[in-house]
């Protein structure tokens, strides 16, 4: 399970580096609200919020398609942890983008993409 949370952090800060390079600034990770969900990732780029779902894969595998397990119940949890997100920093002006952040990596963890795609 340590090893699962390690790649698991691993891949959200490779999705924080990608689009940080892209001109993305970092508002916060793992941002949860009690009983109703946690964002992974929140940027912002100009007058738009982007919240990201970071799903990790190991590659060559059946799993390999991140944005199934991303579930109509999964988006509502997201949806309305944003609203909470959206009070909470004050962003009410903004648009609002859910994206995947899709990685994949080796056995060992070593990260070989990092793919976001809307959703």
């Amino acid at each position: 399970m340590r090893q699962t949370k390690i790649i698991g952090n691993e891949a959200e800060d490779a999705v924080i580096r990608l689009m940080a390079s892209q001109g993305y600034t970092f508002i916060v990770r793992n941002f949860t609200v009690h009983n109703m969900g946690e964002l992974d990732v929140v940027m912002r780029k100009g007058n738009d919020i982007y919240v990201v779902e970071v799903k990790s894969r190991l590659e060559n595998t059946a799993y390999a398609d991140p944005l199934r397990s991303i579930t109509p119940k999964k988006r509502m949890r997201m949806y309305n942890t944003t609203q909470v997100l959206i009070s909470r920093y004050r962003l009410f002006d903004m648009d609002v983008h859910f994206l995947a952040g899709c990685v994949t990596h080796r056995r060992d963890g070593m990260i070989q993409n990092v793919e976001i795609i809307p959703f």
